[in-house]
């Protein structure tokens, strides 16, 4: 392990017990097929568990819907995409020559990737409780307050509530395929509502943006059934 990755172990106050968690993490699927993005997988369901814990302890007046859309506030690509920044994660991700030479190392939707990778690194090589002390450290200087529900609601959220007053499941993400270079690589997301039999499909330059626009063709599809 690096200079970089020691002062990186530093920053996040864990030090791995498995090394290649965290090079893995911060492996870009452009450099190696040793990538980080089933450990992203991973760590965006820590993450959100762990950001649920911390608003239902912090906003305990605040009722669920409120609190679905303070969390998807706070997990959104700007928020992860700053706080990667802060940690320091443009100088160690590690990316293939394309990546690079296109600006791959600000790229916001791959630093907010490798963080949530970090997070599920974390979490396999220590467990729950320290990737949850992560993620509470992480967004000690976020501004968390009940106002942050009047921010305008992205697909994702739309849809989650709408599900939510009707006591419905939340929906189902999954790649289907990509397209491109690696460097410059478009996801095909579908969108499934099970107690509908709906599926959608969207397309975006990383996997948030494939499945916010297949969220917004679930919404469509919704709307236009409901309208009639």
């Amino acid at each position: 392990m690096n200079e970089a990755l020691t002062a990186l172990q530093a920053r996040l106050h864990h030090e791995f017990a498995h090394s290649s968690l965290l090079i893995r993490a911060v492996t870009h699927r452009s450099f190696s097929l040793d990538h980080n993005e089933r450990l992203e997988f991973l760590g965006d369901s820590v993450l959100n568990l762990a950001v649920a814990d911390l608003l239902f302890q912090r906003l305990s007046a605040l009722p669920e819907g409120d609190l679905s859309r303070v969390r998807a506030n706070l997990v959104k690509q700007d928020t992860l995409h700053r706080l990667a920044v802060e940690l320091g994660l443009p100088d160690v991700i590690r990316l293939g020559e394309g990546e690079a030479r296109s600006g791959g190392q600000k790229r916001p939707s791959i630093l907010a990737d490798a963080l949530e990778a970090i997070i599920g690194a974390v979490y396999l090589d220590a467990g729950f409780a320290v990737a949850q002390s992560l993620v509470h450290r992480l967004f000690q200087a976020v501004e968390i307050n009940p106002d942050m529900q009047a921010i305008g609601k992205d697909a994702k959220t739309e849809l989650q509530e709408w599900l939510q007053a009707r006591k419905m499941s939340l929906p189902l993400y999954r790649v289907v395929g990509t397209l491109g270079a690696a460097h410059k690589q478009t996801f095909d997301v579908e969108c499934e509502v099970i107690e509908l039999n709906i599926s959608e499909r969207g397309i975006g330059t990383s996997r948030r943006a494939g499945e916010q626009a297949a969220a917004s063709a679930m919404l469509q599809t919704i709307k236009a059934r409901t309208s009639t």
